[in-house]
């Protein structure tokens, strides 16, 4: 036995169906935690998207979670977000009692303290570095892996009230972002997931302003996945239940997450309306009042916004307005979505030269961006690049484009 437990261990075989049972029950943990995919019947808690019911629940969940990603567990990386959950989470938010508190029986005896929060806090601001300038894909896999081993034991630990609520906001920030990389590299039931733990983490930290940015987060994903009514409704519900703490920048975010959902339905006096809200509230922003992770959100990051909503209603003249101005040069995914928005928006309005130009302009911005979503943009241009016909122009394009990765992926993607 001790030999079978050593090969384990060093990883040349993998316990079987009668041993990976008994391990999993002495561990505490489900197959796919374990990395143990093999083995049915154990993934439902990992694969629950209601919104976490305790404090106890979101901890457990979220470790779970992380452990079961860190070992490439194909249903949750392969599984889609589920729809009733984006309402359920809103509203249990929204009408949500005072924020939860874990018993303290059930915790370790590690002593948790500022300390350990504030290194949490720094280390996670250098994955969403990494994130902002590589994309998602690039270092996912390492943010899980701290956050599953570094992270999850301060949960467990021995903290006071003060410093717990300092440590579920500062986890939630952590766990939004690994929500964000796992939408950006398209793992869309798996971000689901993430932001609904990082929701509840949120509440027991008793850091409404967070969990707002998180609902808006949501209406992000819920837009770019086709789910139009839902991203409204969660845009909405992050502006009501934070409208007491919420700062203009917040605000300005939240009625621009709104106006996207609401382009993509073509209810257009409602989209501008939502943007001249989202306009108003920036210009009365004051930024020594706003909290650090909102911060981006600025005049470019609006004009980006405005620019999808232009081109999503067909006033392509007006999305090249914006577009232009949304070039931030401070943020490479995002200045490479705004690029392409409006080379998008060139296209439409029938300048085939000026589009393939601006396109080019984004790949060589882009090239070293691990992004699923940054793929998904060239690979509409190639949609509607062929519904504009061949020309010269066109052929010219493809010829310089097919050099490079995010094109051929995009291409490839099409074909699946």
């Amino acid at each position: 036995m001790k030999r079978r437990i050593a090969s384990w261990e060093n990883g040349h075989s993998t316990p079987d169906e009668f041993y990976g049972p008994l391990l999993a029950e002495v561990l505490g943990r489900s197959g796919p935690e374990l990395g143990l995919s093999h083995l049915t019947g154990q993934d439902a808690r990992l694969l629950e998207t209601h919104y976490p019911r305790t404090p106890e629940d979101a901890i457990g969940g979220v470790g779970g979670l992380w452990r079961a990603d860190l070992n490439g567990y194909e249903p949750l990386l392969r599984s889609e977000p589920v729809v009733p959950a984006w309402h359920e989470a809103s509203l249990r938010w929204l009408v949500a009692p005072e924020p939860g508190f874990p018993a303290g029986g059930a915790r370790e005896n590690m002593q948790v303290g500022l300390a350990d929060v504030a290194a949490v806090k720094t280390t996670a601001e250098m994955f969403a570095q990494l994130d902002d300038r590589f994309g998602g894909a690039h270092a996912r896999h390492s943010l899980i892996q701290y956050l599953s081993r570094e992270v999850e034991p301060l949960l467990h630990g021995q903290y006071t009230e003060a410093v717990g609520r300092a440590l579920f906001s500062t986890v939630a920030e952590g766990t939004l972002l690994a929500a964000w990389m796992s939408y950006d590299a398209c793992h869309h039931g798996l971000a689901q997931r993430y932001f609904l733990r990082a929701l509840r983490l949120a509440q027991d930290g008793n850091d409404r302003r967070l969990a707002g940015s998180i609902l808006s987060a949501m209406s992000h994903q819920a837009t770019f996945l086709g789910h139009y009514t839902e991203a409204a409704t969660l845009a909405r519900a992050a502006r009501m239940g934070i409208s007491g703490v919420a700062t203009p920048t917040m605000m300005a975010q939240f009625h621009a997450m709104e106006a996207r959902a609401l382009a993509r339905t073509g209810d257009v006096r409602a989209c501008e309306k939502a943007l001249a809200e989202s306009t108003r509230a920036l210009e009365s922003r004051n930024s020594d009042d706003e909290p650090e992770w909102i911060t981006y959100f600025d005049e470019a990051e609006l004009a980006a916004e405005a620019a999808h909503c232009f081109r999503d209603v067909n006033h392509a003249r007006r999305a090249v307005e914006h577009a232009h101005n949304a070039m931030s040069g401070e943020h490479v995914r995002s200045d490479f979505f705004a690029t392409m928005v409006l080379a998008d928006a060139h296209l439409r309005a029938g300048d085939v030269e000026e589009a393939c130009r601006v396109a080019l302009d984004a790949m060589d911005l882009g090239q070293s961006l691990k992004s699923a979503r940054c793929v998904s943009y060239l690979a509409e241009f190639r949609a509607r690049l062929d519904e504009a016909g061949a020309s010269a122009v066109s052929r010219e394009f493809r010829e310089q484009a097919a050099g490079y990765r995010l094109w051929d992926e995009a291409g490839a993607t099409r074909t699946e």
